[in-house]
């Protein structure tokens, strides 16, 4: 393949069909993971060492930091970015392989239907997505954890945990979930631009 080729894929097949669309490309992709890939590590990357209980025990920091963090961050955040991503990759993919132009797709009902459901799919996955992070992480993190410990130590039930930067950490999930919102609305706001250009379309005809 040549680069030409390859530089038509990118900049033809890959950019969406609206204006709305590639903002939210724009801005999905440079500040979303400049967040997460530089902030979110300076924040998340060394909180499992820093996060001491009393006693400080390494296996009850362990025990507790598994408890307190089920799953990292930075994992379930680098998961959302990805699945929210795969409904419009799919779409771009049968447009490049059915060799479609990106104003072809607003001219054809098929294809705008099919555009609308990857955005729909978009909102789906970030509404769930914000759902999941409120209950595994809320809305603000404490200094302090409480620690069942009472399946690994047999002195004490319920032990009192450090949590690291929570000050920060809170300033981050706020930013995440303000992140999450801000796609809907522009998903949103992207089907809107698209009935309309549809809707000007059949007008002008």
């Amino acid at each position: 393949m040549s680069l030409n080729h390859i530089k038509h894929f990118f900049i033809k097949d890959l950019r969406p069909p609206t204006v709305i669309g590639q903002f939210h490309t724009l801005f999905f992709g440079s500040v979303r993971m400049f967040f997460l890939g530089v902030l979110g590590f300076a924040v998340y990357g060394n909180e499992a060492l820093h996060f001491s209980c009393d006693p400080d025990k390494r296996e009850l920091n362990l025990f507790c930091y598994n408890q307190f963090r089920p799953i990292t961050p930075q994992v379930f955040w680098a998961l959302q970015l990805v699945t929210v991503l795969v409904p419009g990759a799919v779409f771009h993919l049968y447009a490049a392989c059915k060799n479609i132009d990106q104003e072809e797709i607003l001219q054809r009902p098929s294809y705008i239907v099919f555009y609308i459901i990857s955005v729909l799919l978009r909102i789906i996955f970030e509404v769930i997505a914000f759902w999941l992070q409120s209950h595994l992480f809320g809305f603000q993190v404490h200094s302090l954890y409480m620690c069942s410990a009472s399946a690994l130590e047999k002195t004490f039930h319920v032990t009192r945990c450090m949590v690291p930067e929570h000050f920060e950490k809170t300033i981050f999930l706020s930013a995440m979930y303000t992140f999450t919102v801000i796609t809907v609305v522009l998903c949103v706001a992207e089907i809107f631009e698209i009935l309309c250009s549809r809707l000007g379309y059949l007008t002008s005809q």
